[in-house]
């Protein structure tokens, strides 16, 4: 069994996972209550599924970008259960969970979360050789921005406002298309998925030295 933790934002996503299905998934918009909410849920969810510490056999966590706090609250959760347990741990980029939820379609990818002060967090991605992969760096910007790239068709996904929304539909080249609020949620489900299969292979993280991304420095 594996469990997801994804703090990184507002957006908060916990999940179970056996290899073969999502035994258990819970997400939530929190108001920065993080601290007080996600063990809490973590608890009830294995309790529910009838897991314990000892059925673990991989903890994933979300790495950012995303908030200062949110990313330090859910890797201290999951460096815990891994050096408690010994339990390999696996950290996840948050916006390669975005574009693994869109795997199926073939447009470039721009996968957001939110940074404050009207911008996001961003990463462009596309399939090459039947697998998704990013390409260049992840950057600090705006949607504006980032439509006045597009040379194609492009998926918008990830945490968009409903102005930044209407904004992209409207955009005068046509080639933003952007993801129902539904399918722009960022399910731990997902990411268990990927960490399963990076367990599967081996490639395990060292919960001493796994950081967290961070695209700015924090106020204070």
């Amino acid at each position: 069994m594996l469990l997801a933790i994804d703090t990184a934002t507002r957006f908060a996503s916990l999940a179970l996972y056996d290899g073969t299905s999502v035994r258990a998934e819970e997400s939530w918009q929190s108001a920065n209550n993080h601290t007080v909410e996600l063990m809490p849920s973590l608890v009830r969810m294995m309790a529910r599924q009838r897991v314990t510490p000892e059925a673990l056999r991989g903890i994933a966590v979300s790495l950012g970008p995303g908030s200062f706090t949110g990313l330090r609250i859910g890797l201290a959760v999951a460096k815990g259960l891994a050096l408690a347990r010994d339990i390999p741990l696996l950290g996840v980029p948050t916006l390669d969970v975005l574009a693994y939820m869109h795997y199926d379609q073939r447009r470039p990818i721009w996968a957001v979360v939110r940074a404050g002060r009207g911008r996001v967090c961003a990463g462009q991605y596309v399939r090459r050789r039947g697998r998704w992969r990013r390409v260049g760096e992840l950057g600090l910007t705006t949607i504006a921005e980032l439509a006045s790239r597009l040379e194609r068709a492009t998926l918008f996904c990830g945490e968009i406002t409903a102005a930044e929304r209407e904004f992209l539909q409207e955009h005068e080249s046509g080639w933003a298309v952007v993801a129902s609020p539904a399918a722009s949620l960022r399910r731990a489900g997902y990411m268990a998925e990927l960490a399963w299969s990076r367990l599967n292979r081996g490639q395990t993280d060292d919960p001493v030295t796994l950081a967290p991304i961070y695209l700015h420095r924090p106020l204070a």
